[in-house]
């Protein structure tokens, strides 16, 4: 796991396209949120939708390429998170993936990840070559941070 820089309020992190590169980041990432005292609810939200993409970006764009890498941004501000996953793949299409929770496509092992996103983000948002995914999940409240 490489740093490539820190602008701000991003944490920059390139990693090889590796599974087990992938871990190093959610640990990264799983600590600051604990040391900004967000809920475990959160925790565990974050957590998944990073693994799904980071999976879909090693996976599915670098196609497991070991000369290819996969950069991660991240941001945790008091009132959101914020992840950008890019890799170095062709793209995808996102809406041209079948929803996998329709009786057409229960069977279908794709599309699991990116409905596992959209539904513990806020926001999933991809750029229009779609090889880079930003994904936002805000607080709810002030208060729901000390629960945790």
């Amino acid at each position: 796991m490489l740093p490539v820089s820190t602008n701000q309020h991003f944490q920059c992190l390139s990693i090889s396209s590796e599974l087990s590169s992938a871990r190093q980041v959610e640990q990264r990432l799983i600590t600051e949120l604990r040391r900004q005292n967000y809920p475990d609810d959160y925790l565990f939200a974050v957590r998944l939708a990073l693994e799904e993409a980071l999976s879909n970006a090693i996976k599915h764009g670098n196609r497991l390429d070991p000369d290819k890498t996969v950069t991660v941004r991240f941001a945790v501000e008091p009132e959101k998170v914020q992840l950008i996953v890019t890799d170095q793949g062709q793209g995808f299409d996102p809406a041209a993936v079948p929803d996998p929770t329709t009786d057409d496509h229960l069977e279908d092992p794709s599309g699991r990840g990116i409905t596992l996103m959209r539904a513990y983000m806020d926001e999933v948002i991809y750029n229009s070559r779609g090889n880079e995914v930003r994904m936002v999940k805000r607080i709810t409240s002030p208060q729901s941070r000390q629960a945790g």
